[in-house]
């Protein structure tokens, strides 16, 4: 369970206080997706990022699992993350250096190589239609398999959330279409919370729930 519980955002300017985020609130059941729609600016990656554990609130709780991520210490809360937590970004973050496959186990490799990781890394990759691509590079991939190979990274330590950020942003129509309907049967497949960030409503209305972010308050469409 997924549980953000009035959080609050501001960040100090010379002209005061901007408030970001204002008593936002969001409940999310394991097996579940929400989509939050809203203009540039208005705050919709940076509640991502406190619902990841990137960056804390000003006021408010997040709690995953039960678990409240922020009153961990550093070495725990950046444990918490590789473990609980996977992220799909709008640029895909893939290594040009490392193959397919390289990419996917990257997140393992923190606290040293996991048994099995190789074979569920080939499995995921399997089931995202990537099987024939493990060992080519990056740069030889067209945009929609790179986020798909994202997508895998994301899941392969098996977490509990998935947050995604503007997935299909940098994708043609059709690509985007093929990943939004991948997005959309992850957490019933493998049983995650899906948080997708989107300005497109396709994708927004393959989600369960679907809310609007403006003036810093989330409101349910």
């Amino acid at each position: 369970m997924l549980k953000a519980e009035s959080i609050c955002k501001s960040y100090p300017t010379r002209a005061g206080e901007l408030e970001v985020l204002r008593n936002v609130t969001l409940e999310l059941a394991a097996g579940r997706s929400a989509a939050i729609l809203g203009p540039s600016g208005s705050g919709k990656s940076t509640l991502l990022h406190i619902m990841g554990a990137l960056e804390s609130p000003t006021a408010g709780r997040v709690w995953l699992d039960d678990c409240d991520p922020f009153t961990l210490p550093e070495r725990e809360l950046a444990r918490f993350r590789n473990r609980k937590i996977g992220f799909v970004f709008q640029d895909h973050h893939l290594l040009p250096q490392c193959s397919v496959l390289e990419n996917v186990l990257v997140p393992t490799l923190a606290g040293g190589p996991r048994d099995g990781a190789e074979e569920r890394a080939r499995h995921l990759l399997r089931q995202l239609g990537l099987s024939e691509r493990l060992d080519h590079w990056p740069a030889e991939l067209s945009g929609g398999e790179k986020q798909r190979v994202a997508m895998a990274r994301a899941l392969i330590n098996q977490p509990r959330l998935i947050l995604a950020d503007e997935p299909t942003g940098n994708l043609d129509r059709a690509t985007a279409e093929q990943v939004g309907e991948l997005l959309a049967t992850l957490p019933r497949e493998q049983d995650v919370i899906l948080v997708v960030v989107t300005h497109s409503e396709s994708l927004a209305r393959r989600c369960d729930q679907v809310y609007e972010l403006a003036a810093g308050s989330l409101v349910p469409r």
